[in-house]
């Protein structure tokens, strides 16, 4: 039909639709009226907290990204991302990131939001937990750098939003970060370690749909606060390729925090085994109880008492309710820590604090069976020396069993110099002396204590507790006499090596003289214990370790005041130690104290409480 046709057949039906008894009574038929146009809609108003929240969003991510790193070679080339903690520069990362980064050597470069490529070098490093700590070095000396707040991973709940940031596929020439935006999707995921050697294991990790892609690696993971909850490490890419499917891994913030001191001291941290193989009894039951299926003879675990067929109750605070619950949370210490463990034989509950030990007793844990295969697992190695000069390469020295000396020496010298705020010993190297009383479980009377270095191996340690013993701790190597008085696990020893710490330092442990990290130290608790039990007790510390002859020790300073709150002596590698805890610290003079209050306890036993009237201090 054409266009005049159709006009013709509008016009007939407008003139039927017209009353036929206007059209008779020849009154005129009006024009029809022209549509009108619809008023114009008002744009949707968008509700003002939604703006609110917008903005809150976008004020806390452009608050965070100045300390966010992209992790580069030499050169520039980028393999990973980071995140700043502190104005000094340090940075955590991942391990398979500075790996790459690193060319096989500890220095590498590192970009920021400021378009400024940074010249950095590995500090210290968890292989097995794939946690790595960098430091930055500033353009100009003294300058601090942006840093990020760490949060409590532990208050992370699914559903809660989450942000991302780092630089993924090396997007960003200018160093800015990318950042992606999801949701929480779980939490306290147990990512095994598979059968690939070197590979890592991610414990009580945090999963999220945040798109984080190749790249994102070692990078930060927010929460809306702003706050540091976790590394992205791990993604998805099984038969899907190298792009993101929506589930991610990130180590929490609260894992690293345990680690975080021996990284910041230089180490090659290990994780910690238990030496029992914990299984679940019943996998078909309702609530899962935990039972101990073998346990090693010679675990610090089976010296407090716990033994095979013993129900694991709680785990550092943690119930248990499964073996995938049991080994997360054992795989987020570090070796040597000191935990409590509850557990219940019969009807009986007991609570026991329980050093763990080493990976190299890893095997024997984790065997499924008597002859079963043993999961492979990665060798801390020491990383080569720079093959690349930079002027981060002047802030590494290689050592056995070190990720980077160099800081480790920059650790102890920090904290002995705040030691010293308590007292410098250098000059009283002479003999000490002390007087007063002692209590003992089944004795109590004067006591005094004479501590003489000599000149050579002539130290002589003298100590009457009701009866006189002596001891020769140069000459006497056998660790029978080195455990007098019997039943305190070499309380003279003890006192020995401690007059030769506090005189001496590090001139006088030619064996090892080393900051030993960060741990929990749990002071014996006054009676009736605590509410709360021996979690009520600790006392975060940092750690020295020596070695002078045969004889090994832990010393244990306060992280609030740096004031020595005790000190573990071992006389063989595998026996219990000589623990020595001090308290009633006053001054003695020249502005030093020292503890009025030393008890000494072997094996969970109290051997006894020395109370000291007076010391003595040779020199001067």
């Amino acid at each position: 039909m054409t266009r005049r046709r159709i006009v013709r057949c509008l016009r007939v039906l407008a003139l039927a639709a017209v009353p036929v008894g206007l059209v008779a009574a020849g009154l005129a038929v009006p024009a029809p009226v022209a549509a009108q146009p619809p008023a114009a809609a008002a744009p949707l108003a968008i509700e003002a907290p939604v703006q609110a929240a917008e903005l809150d969003r976008i004020a806390v991510i452009e608050k965070v990204s100045p300390a966010v790193v992209a992790v580069c070679q030499v050169g520039g080339r980028g393999v990973g991302s980071g995140v700043i903690i502190d104005p000094e520069g340090y940075a955590l990362t991942n391990h398979h990131v500075v790996v790459p980064a690193g060319q096989g050597g500890p220095v590498m470069q590192a970009g920021l939001a400021d378009g400024v490529l940074y010249d950095a070098v590995l500090v210290g490093h968890d292989m097995l937990g794939d946690v790595a700590l960098i430091k930055l070095l500033p353009k100009e000396p003294g300058k601090p750098f942006p840093f990020v707040r760490l949060g409590n991973s532990d208050d992370a709940r699914v559903g809660e939003s989450a942000f991302a940031a780092g630089n993924p596929f090396s997007v960003a020439l200018d160093f800015t970060p990318t950042i992606t935006f999801g949701i929480v999707s779980g939490v306290n995921r147990y990512e095994p370690l598979g059968s690939r050697p070197g590979g890592q294991e991610y414990t009580d990790c945090i999963q999220v749909d945040v798109p984080i892609n190749p790249g994102n690696s070692g990078g930060p993971l927010f929460n809306m606060r702003g706050e540091l909850i976790g590394i992205n490490g791990r993604i998805s890419l099984e038969k899907r390729g190298r792009v993101n499917v929506g589930v991610g891994y990130a180590i929490s913030i609260n894992q690293i925090k345990n680690f975080l001191g021996h990284l910041y001291a230089g180490h090659a941290a290990d994780h910690a085994t238990l030496g029992a193989l914990v299984l679940t009894e019943n996998e078909d039951a309702d609530l899962a109880r935990m039972v101990v299926r073998q346990i090693l003879d010679d675990s610090d675990a089976a010296r407090r008492g716990l033994n095979t067929g013993d129900q694991l109750v709680t785990f550092a605070g943690r119930n248990m309710s499964s073996t995938n619950h049991y080994k997360n949370i054992l795989g987020t210490f570090p070796a040597g820590w000191r935990v409590p463990i509850t557990y219940r034989r019969e009807r009986e509950t007991r609570e026991i604090l329980v050093r763990l030990q080493t990976s190299q007793a890893a095997a024997k844990e984790e065997r499924p069976a008597p002859g079963g295969p043993m999961p492979p697992r990665p060798l801390q190695i020491e990383p080569p020396a720079p093959k690349v000069e930079t002027p981060a390469s002047k802030l590494f020295r290689p050592a056995k069993g070190m990720a980077n000396a160099y800081f480790n020496d920059l650790a102890s010298d920090k904290l002995l110099t705040a030691v010293k705020k308590h007292g410098d010993f250098g000059a009283a190297g002479g003999t000490w002396g002390a007087e007063g009383t002692f209590e003992a479980q089944d004795r109590k009377g004067d006591m005094r204590l004479e501590v003489a270095p000599g000149t050579g191996d002539d130290a002589k340690v003298t100590l009457k507790l009701n009866i006189e013993h002596k001891l020769l701790p140069l000459k006497q190597t056998d660790p029978r006499e080195q455990a007098e008085p019997i039943g305190s696990g070499g309380l003279m020893m003890a006192l020995y090596h401690y007059h030769r710490f506090l005189t001496v330092g590090k001139k006088g442990f030619e064996g090892e003289f080393l900051h030993g990290g960060s741990e929990p130290f749990y002071p014996p608790a006054a009676e009736p214990a605590p509410k709360g039990g021996l979690a009520a007790t600790r006392v975060d510390a940092d750690v020295m370790r020596t070695r002078h002859g045969p004889v090994t020790c832990k010393w244990y300073f306060g992280k609030a005041d740096a004031k020595l709150q005790g000190f573990e002596v071992y006389l063989t590698k595998d026996a219990d130690p000589c623990e020595v805890f001090l308290s009633d610290y006053r001054d003695v003079g020249n502005g030093r104290q020292l503890p009025h209050r030393i008890e000494c306890r072997h094996a969970d036993k109290r051997y006894a409480v020395l109370t000291v009237a007076r010391w003595a201090l040779g020199g001067n």
